[in-house]
């Protein structure tokens, strides 16, 4: 096992990306010893995953990060097309946001991705965790009671009684598993995107300037990047091409695919180069091992979808990490984590193919507001059959009676939602009840709603007693 004296944690998060750092402060509210393990020496430092998606506000909401991103964002800008050097019209690349009591995040919200893990970083830090930067995983190895990690440049062992791999699209957890990844190239164009600052007057920035280019070349774009001075550009080179994301050859790529002159990018901020590829792990879980984020699907950053997916896998591990080491609630929780994660990975990957392809929009289907967990084993209700809410189904905002309902369900709390009908007495400490009047999206009856929004048990008051068993069962209580 190592030196007694050696660290040990009840959870590792390797790689300090969204989902780790979201995972890493859904932990530290529930009190749980966590090491937040990044390779690097710092948080990533590019715009790379700019597109929030309204589920993934909500998160961020009951995180307590929602209104840096709104201060720090702002809406997609219509697209501006151009050819030859001059505007040819605009084109609206997302469908209108809707904003409704229901759902108050009504569209996609544009936060550069190194503001957004800027912010979650500082939230952890006011939750009392951190980052331990300068940390390589090497190797991995399981036993009946935990984790044994080795970093580089560190001769001590670490133990954790479960790990989480949130390393991204190379994952050395991952590999360390042996899983591997069924997938496809989206596109066999390397990609170049960096951060420029380019000269006043250049580009405006009211709009998304898109350069389509010829076929055989590609395209290019330009997004102004919300409160900064910087665009996002990004261009798609033929196939063979080999991308160099140096300064020099960023300005020349600029002044190739657009108007604006290579004097007139007057810095590059960053750059990388990427090939669009969809792919999905084989499996979400090896034991006491997790993985989450990118490490577990790979998307084409169309329509958006890759960061929120990786943000909505820790959402859905962290509560139930949190209950199994804090709570003792039976490991098979555990299990219903790739059970509900995984298909849903699978059909947002085929979402984001889709839009790269030009097959589907940016609209409804991408704001992940319908994603549900119906088929989940955790989803149980006794609801008469058209009820307008199902147990698995993510629980909508509301203020019934004056209460807002993301008011009552943010924090690390279970809430049992009374509708119209007496909360039952006698609920384990860590449910919160909540009565309110008739509420439309809800009909009538008791929600028992998870720490991650969605609706776990349904039914009416005459059918508490399921309410008890469910909590049993699940939840030991």
């Amino acid at each position: 096992m190592g030196n007694p004296e050696a660290e040990s944690w009840e959870v590792a998060v390797i790689g300090a990306g969204p989902a780790g750092l979201v995972l890493a402060c859904d932990l530290a509210r529930r009190g749980v010893r966590t090491l937040l393990a990044e390779r690097g020496t710092g948080l990533f430092p590019g715009s790379r995953g700019k597109g929030v998606q309204p589920r993934t506000l909500e998160v961020l909401d009951d995180l307590g990060v929602a209104g840096g991103m709104l201060a720090g964002g702002g809406p997609p800008p219509v697209g501006l097309l151009w050819a030859d050097g001059r505007p040819r019209g605009e084109h609206r690349m997302f469908d209108e946001p809707v904003v409704t009591e229901t759902e108050p995040y009504g569209g996609a919200w544009l936060v550069p991705q190194w503001r957004t893990v800027r912010l979650l970083r500082d939230r952890l830090t006011a939750l009392g965790g951190s980052v331990a930067y300068g940390r390589e995983l090497t190797g991995l190895d399981q036993d009946a009671d935990g984790v044994t990690l080795r970093f580089a440049g560190r001769p001590e062992p670490v133990r954790a009684a479960y790990v989480v791999g949130t390393d991204g699209g190379r994952s050395t957890v991952r590999r360390l598993l042996g899983i591997g990844m069924t997938g496809e190239t989206v596109d066999p164009g390397p990609m170049l995107v960096a951060d420029l600052r380019i000269a006043d007057g250049a580009l405006d920035r009211e709009h998304w300037h898109i350069f389509p280019g010829e076929e055989e070349t590609g395209f290019a774009t330009a997004c102004p990047l919300p409160a900064t001075d910087v665009f996002q550009f990004v261009a798609r080179l033929p196939a063979g091409t080999r991308v160099d994301p140096g300064p020099a050859a960023v300005r020349a790529l600029v002044a190739e695919r657009t108007h604006v002159g290579a004097e007139e990018v007057e810095e590059v901020r960053w750059a990388s180069d990427f090939t669009v590829r969809a792919a999905l792990a084989d499996r979400f879980r090896a034991g006491r091992v997790f993985l989450a984020g990118d490490a577990a699907h790979v998307h084409s950053p169309a329509g958006g979808q890759g960061l929120n997916t990786s943000v909505q896998d820790a959402y859905n591990l962290g509560w139930k990490l949190g209950a199994v080491l804090r709570r003792g609630a039976p490991g098979a929780l555990l299990d219903t984590y790739e059970r509900e994660r995984l298909p849903n990975a699978a059909a947002m990957l085929g979402l984001s193919t889709r839009v790269h392809r030009g097959e589907a929009r940016r609209g409804r289907e991408t704001q992940q507001l319908g994603l549900h967990y119906r088929e989940s084993p955790l989803s149980r209700d006794v609801l008469p059959a058209g009820a307008a809410l199902r147990a698995g189904d993510r629980a909508p905002d509301g203020r019934p009676g004056g209460v807002r309902l993301f008011d009552a369900f943010r924090g690390p709390h279970w809430t049992l939602l009374a509708v119209a009908t007496p909360a039952p007495t006698g609920l384990p400490p860590y449910v919160r009840a909540v009565e309110v009047p008739s509420c439309a999206p809800y009909g009538e009856g008791l929600f028992l709603v998870r720490p991650d929004g969605y609706v776990a048990w349904a039914g009416s008051g005459e059918t508490e007693t399921g309410l008890r068993a469910w909590l049993k069962e699940w939840l030991a209580a």
